[in-house]
């Protein structure tokens, strides 16, 4: 399964973290009940009952299976340390930027008698600050994975082929296949 730019996103706040989330199932459980105010939240936010909160609560079931031990954990770095993901976010949205690496279809839309055959191609390049603030305002506003990787598509067509808009000035690039992405900020 190929990961999703708005995945990728999370992750790269992540990197942030001074803290790592709690590690046991009953610590995540109750950390998630504190969060979400009370055990029928949390039992609405994982997909279990009500009555299988309370025993993780309590440590009578302490190893959930594997697709429930993924729910937990990304309920759990939803909320956790919201101030340190804030800081990280306004540093690449105002100075620092983030780096797209990825390998994906990229097709181009130019001047008459070029080709515009998509053709798979390994990239690594820094965005500059104002395509962090957007993906990450786009993330937050619930934008789909199209409109977050078209703004990725924007930003790598700026500083990737066109040379920060110093060549190329007629060239559109479309961003497909996507076969693998990754974001650091």
């Amino acid at each position: 399964m190929v990961d999703s730019l708005g995945d990728s996103l999370d992750r790269a706040l992540e990197g942030a973290f001074t803290r790592r989330i709690p590690q046991s199932a009953q610590a995540q459980v109750k950390y998630l009940v504190k969060q979400l105010k009370g055990n029928k939240a949390t039992a609405q936010a994982l997909g279990i009952s009500q009555r299988t909160v309370e025993r993780y609560v309590s440590g009578k079931l302490k190893w959930p299976r594997q697709d429930l031990r993924g729910r937990i954990e990304r309920e759990v770095k939803k909320p956790w340390l919201p101030q340190v993901r804030a800081k990280a976010r306004k540093k690449a949205a105002s100075t620092g930027g983030l780096v797209v690496s990825t390998r994906a279809g990229f097709g181009f839309t130019a001047a008459p008698g070029t080709t515009d055959d998509a053709r798979i191609r390994d990239i690594t390049q820094a965005l500059p600050p104002e395509y962090a603030d957007q993906l990450f305002t786009a993330r937050e506003q619930g934008a789909t994975e199209q409109q977050l990787q078209q703004i990725a598509a924007d930003g790598l067509a700026r500083m990737y082929f066109r040379a920060n808009n110093t060549r190329a000035h007629g060239l559109g690039v479309e961003f497909t296949d996507i076969e693998q992405i990754q974001i650091e900020l």
